[in-house]
């Protein structure tokens, strides 16, 4: 079924099973109850970022045990957010504290691996770049120094490469 054979489904739905099916929507998946809650109800915004932002949290410092480093799972849960949201300035929180995590896990374990710092600089670009866009420099400027300040003295050229990044897309700060 494509979205054209869906609406067409939808149309010929009364109003009680519209209501019946997107209620079953809200219960089959958190994913759903999430874009739905936020789309409904501006005062739950802050609790669903901080769902996802404990998500991320979980993948390099989970509460119990040892940390998983599921980046993928850590990249999903930034994915899924911004789908959830319109909100540009809780899209770039969450970009930003994916990278923060990281740059934190590095400083707390040492050296890891090229997968997990081409991760971080890939989403540190992407961040800088999503945050100029939209124009919240002055919103975010200070976190991406202490990022590029907390890497000085880790390896593999992580350090210089989100230097480069944000002497780029910030340049003259």
């Amino acid at each position: 079924m494509n979205i054209r054979e869906l609406k067409k489904h939808l149309a010929e739905l009364t109003k009680k099973e519209l209501i019946n099916e997107i209620s079953f929507l809200f219960k089959m998946n958190s994913f759903s109850k999430d874009y739905l809650s936020s789309k409904f109800s501006s005062s739950i915004e802050h609790s669903i970022l901080e769902k996802y932002k404990q998500q991320i949290r979980n993948e390099f410092y989970p509460q119990r045990g040892k940390p998983k480093l599921r980046l993928s799972i850590a990249k999903k849960a930034v994915s899924e957010f911004k789908k959830i949201t319109k909100s540009q300035t809780d899209i770039a929180d969450i970009m930003m504290f994916y990278v923060e995590n990281g740059v934190e896990f590095t400083c707390d374990y040492g050296d890891i691996d090229e997968r997990f710092y081409n991760s971080m600089e890939s989403m540190f670009e992407s961040t800088l770049k999503f945050i100029q866009i939209h124009n919240l420099k002055k919103d975010f400027n200070s976190r991406c120094k202490k990022i590029v300040g907390d890497t000085n003295g880790i390896g593999w050229g992580f350090h210089d490469q989100l230097d480069c990044l944000y002497d780029y897309y910030f340049p003259h700060s």
